[in-house]
């Protein structure tokens, strides 16, 4: 009698360290399994453990070794930490890529700025949309984070079902983007879970972090209260941060300048896919 399909995970990078996040999941036997990559990523150096490095990258010898039997690589979301060693790796596999439409956007905008990229297609996979990959069914499961379209996966396969959180916060106000489907997790739980594989900075914290509104109500209050100029800092990616210090601008009579080529680079791809709509046009640091 032929053994059942075993489902295997392991973790490449992103366990017990923040980013550099690299999961795949194996369906089959010791003599032949599909292998399915979830997320591609880099971590950064620091002086005190890595002097002198600037990224780091997963070991994919292993995925190398296994090309023909990786059936895709699917993005949860686009922060560096997420997909931002795969210009660099993906050489290597040549699998074919999914990713719903901003994180597609931006991995080819961050290609565009690159000098001689690989050419490295992307298929575009809907929010909440699901996709067969090998023995692997897929679900884009909506999940609030501080950057657009960021989604769990369902991972259905004929061992069970496997949820993969990606990076996610319950806000039911998210500025930009959707609020986490909790109506469709529930229904994934009614359904049953063999595993759920959580990743999600500080989500073992006791306490909920606030709604992206509050913070930015908070920053309009700032800039109306300012007398003079106001410098604001965050992750170039952080699209929703970026939307609330606009809108405070706006409310205050004010302009926003941009100030370094990531922040342009994700601001022209918010504004091409519709995370900006109504927001003003920035200035550019050259022409301020």
């Amino acid at each position: 009698m032929a053994r059942p399909d075993e489902l295997t995970f392991a973790p490449l990078g992103g366990v017990g360290e923040i980013g550099m996040n690299l999961s795949i999941y194996g369906l089959g036997n010791r003599h032949q399994r599909s292998w399915l990559a979830i997320d591609l990523g880099v971590s950064f150096g620091d002086e005190d453990h890595l002097p002198g490095i600037d990224l780091v990258m997963p070991d994919i010898k292993f995925l190398v070794k296994e090309r023909k039997n990786l059936v895709g690589l699917v993005l949860t979301h686009a922060h560096e930490d997420h997909f931002g060693a795969i210009i660099d790796l993906w050489p290597q596999l040549k699998c074919p890529i999914y990713a719903t439409k901003f994180s597609a956007a931006l991995f080819e905008a961050k290609c565009a700025s690159e000098r001689n990229p690989p050419n490295i297609p992307v298929t575009v996979v809907p929010s909440g949309g699901r996709i067969d990959l090998g023995p692997f069914n897929v679900e884009f499961i909506p999940v609030a984070h501080s950057i657009p379209e960021s989604h769990a996966l369902a991972i259905r396969t004929s061992a069970g079902l496997v949820v993969h959180t990606g990076d996610w916060k319950i806000d039911p106000t998210p500025i930009s983007g959707k609020p986490t489907d909790e109506k469709r997790l529930r229904e994934l739980g009614d359904e049953g879970v063999l595993a759920l594989i959580g990743d999600s900075t500080n989500a073992v914290r006791e306490g909920r972090s606030p709604s992206e509104r509050e913070v930015a109500a908070t920053i309009t209050d700032l800039v109306k209260a300012a007398k003079g100029r106001v410098a604001v800092t965050t992750f170039a990616s952080n699209v929703a941060r970026l939307r609330a210090v606009a809108d405070a601008a706006k409310a205050a009579g004010r302009e926003v300048v941009l100030v370094g080529r990531a922040m342009e680079r994700v601001a022209q791809v918010a504004r091409e896919t519709g995370h900006f709509d109504g927001v003003q046009n920035f200035r550019g640091a050259d022409l301020y």
